[in-house]
């Protein structure tokens, strides 16, 4: 897929008109299926602010309050200022999707905050389908969309659990904010963005034991662009597949104080690369690989990437911090891959690549595993240590070659690995 940029994609629609997202917008799509009149929402508004009691919602977790919050949901976007819809503490048990779908701009447009204020609120799903929890799709331009403290509970049927979507030009999902939202025991992924959505923030959120990956980052059709999403002190673990999916060209995306553990394959897996990692941390990823020797490395990086500070740690199956295949350039600062118990082998990385690219590790610690002699590898900084017998796991690589000191003390050097002490060719006599 051709690399694509978000300012490209903008600068044919910068005339889009702000207009009005009304109940109407949300009502054809979902109105009707719920027994509402498509345009028509019941129960009393205060000013932008909607309470979800007073369309109905109990949460009690016995009740279907799907309906409900359903009604609750548009109205919270029947202004053209946006709105505010308080979900109070408490267990709401649905049956079938929450979905709100904006009409076509400029009617559908919302450009002032449209928030889900829901802190000690938990969907509990009893969906039986592929469908998602919750699905929020912009078919116009919807800013400043803001979800706080919302849990979303899968009971391992339903499809992804959160989907924010926007797959046409010149349509977009932007200035969005995800803060304290938990998404667990999802079917499917626990949340996936799709498309054009991009400059927005995940705060302290958990995504953990979905069947799919944690969060799956994707651009969509017609050129529209995933980008600029940062997280921030976020948890991916033990789902299925990914803590993290990066797909589709998605790139522009940054993992701040985050942590990927005990995922069924790689914490983060990225087809394009990733834009930065700070004081990241993966461990014990691979947890469905049998054995240390079937098991891989906490991420998967082609193309490019940016580390600073990140960490890997095992006992079971991860190998490796990053195994990363280098088409332009991978940047490593204070990284550290280190391992114990069944995974005492552990290293830092595994770096293979196109013939002209490049690795810079500097301040690192681990062992590095270079796969091939066509990336070129600069280390310094490192005070790194390495194996001295000719047995050692973490023999000082140059190229294909390998050096030990043998048991005279003498350096010695061999192409390919060493099947003995005297094996190879002393350096200097």
């Amino acid at each position: 897929m051709k690399a694509l940029r978000r300012r490209g994609v903008l600068a044919g629609t910068a005339w889009a008109t702000f207009g009005l997202a009304t109940g109407a917008a949300v009502g054809t799509a979902a109105g009707s299926a719920y027994g509402g009149r498509p345009g028509q929402s019941s129960g009393p508004l205060s000013g932008r602010l909607v309470d979800a009691a007073a369309f109905g919602a109990i949460g009690d977790g016995r009740n279907d309050d799907t309906l409900a919050l359903q009604r609750a949901l548009e109205a919270a976007v029947a202004d053209r200022n946006g709105g505010t819809l308080v979900i109070p503490p408490g267990d709401y048990r649905v049956t079938r999707p929450l979905r709100i779908e904006t009409r076509d701009r400029p009617a559908g447009n919302i450009t002032r905050a449209c928030a889900i204020q829901a802190q000690g609120a938990r969907i509990v799903s009893a969906i039986r389908s592929a469908d998602p929890v919750l699905e929020i799709v912009s078919n116009s331009v919807v800013r400043f969309l803001r979800i706080d403290g919302l849990e979303i509970q899968g009971n391992g049927t339903e499809g992804h659990g959160l989907v924010l979507t926007c797959l046409r030009r010149g349509r977009y999902i932007y200035n969005f904010s995800l803060r304290d939202v938990i998404v667990q025991g999802c079917g499917g992924d626990g949340c996936r963005m799709t498309g054009n959505v991009f400059e927005g923030q995940v705060f302290n959120s958990y995504f953990r034991d979905n069947g799919g990956n944690g969060v799956t980052l994707s651009h969509g059709p017609e050129d529209t662009v995933l980008s600029a999403v940062h997280f921030y002190g976020c948890v991916f673990g033990g789902n299925r597949v990914h803590g993290v999916a990066m797909i589709e060209g998605a790139e522009d995306v940054g993992f701040n104080g985050c942590y990927f553990l005990l995922n069924g394959k790689y914490g983060l897996s990225a087809d394009r690369g990733c834009t930065l990692l700070v004081h990241c941390g993966f461990e014990n990823n691979h947890r469905l690989a049998d054995g240390f020797e079937n098991g891989d490395a906490g991420m998967r990086l082609m193309v490019r990437g940016t580390l600073i500070g990140c960490t890997a740690y095992s006992i079971y199956n991860q190998t490796h911090l990053v195994r990363a295949y280098v088409t332009d350039q991978l940047v490593m600062v204070g990284c550290t891959g280190r391992g114990g118990g069944g995974a005492r082998r552990a290293g830092l990385a595994v770096i293979k690549g196109q013939r002209g690219s490049r690795a810079e590790l500097v301040g690192c610690v681990g062992r590095v595993d270079p796969d091939g002699d066509d990336v070129a590898i600069a280390a310094s900084g490192s005070g790194g240590r390495f194996g001295g017998k000719w047995d050692s796991d973490d023999l000082l690589r140059i190229g294909d070659h390998r050096l030990w000191v043998d048991r005279r003390g003498r350096l010695r050097i061999k192409a390919g690995s060493p099947s003995s002490d005297d094996d190879g060719s002393p350096i200097n006599g």
